[in-house]
């Protein structure tokens, strides 16, 4: 369900999604609310779970994870074993940072992590032994032009 914000609600998330760690402080002062009121609006953002988490974004590729990979499946069957199997496999392993059901043809889209092709066929290979897919194709990124977490508001 959407929650209702104004306009001073979404100033908030604008600057959180650009640095989480700013304190209330430089914060209010930016969106023109006093300390506390700042606060209370923020605090009901959490509560209210308009913001999920304060998190810090990590650069892959300074950690040797250069390689992200989107994964288009399609589905061995849809039975509820299957459906459990593909939830747990899409849980543990971590090389998966998202996964999307979809309509029209593809059953799922998944975002996959990792340091190269060779890293890939390893993934590849867990994924496999850990779920039966009907159909799998990968496509290497070659440039990010776009990657943000930012929603627009």
């Amino acid at each position: 369900m959407a929650q209702h914000i104004d306009n001073t609600d979404r100033a908030i998330l604008r600057y959180l999604q650009k640095d989480a760690t700013l304190s209330i402080d430089a914060l209010a002062e930016a969106v023109h609310l006093s300390r506390n009121a700042c606060w209370r609006r923020v605090k009901r953002l959490e509560e209210t779970g308009v913001v999920r988490a304060r998190v810090a974004l990590v650069d892959p590729a300074k950690l040797g994870l250069g390689q992200l990979v989107f994964i288009l499946m399609r589905a061995a069957d849809h039975s509820p074993d299957w459906l459990k199997a593909f939830d747990h496999a899409v849980r543990t392993l971590p090389e998966i940072t998202g996964a999307h059901r979809m309509s029209g043809d593809l059953d799922y889209v998944l975002r996959v992590q990792v340091a190269d092709v060779a890293d890939y066929d390893r993934f590849y290979k867990r994924l496999i032994s850990m779920v039966p897919v009907r159909d799998i194709s990968a496509s290497f990124v070659m440039e990010n032009i776009k990657d943000s977490t930012a929603v627009p508001v």
